[in-house]
């Protein structure tokens, strides 16, 4: 038998610019879309770590994250 005791995803997200916005509130929607998905990760209590947030050339956000995977423990991948 065999049981998970820790799991963490790994992921890199682009959030992208949308193309039919002009470019000042295309930016500022992305950023809105950035801090609506860390605010579901707060209200889920789901563990996580940003490693690095880039906002690129044209406005939009690059993030790698590392979180918590179907509530098991991801402590030792978070230290």
């Amino acid at each position: 038998m065999k049981r998970i005791k820790s799991a963490c995803l790994l992921q890199t997200i682009h959030f992208q610019l949308k193309e039919d916005l002009d470019h000042t509130t295309a930016v500022q929607m992305v950023r809105e879309e950035l801090n609506h998905y860390k605010a579901l990760l707060e209200r889920n209590r789901t563990k996580y770590q940003i490693t690095d947030e880039a906002e690129q050339p044209d406005g939009s956000i690059i993030i790698h994250i590392k979180k918590q995977y179907n509530n098991h423990s991801c402590e030792e991948y978070m230290g």
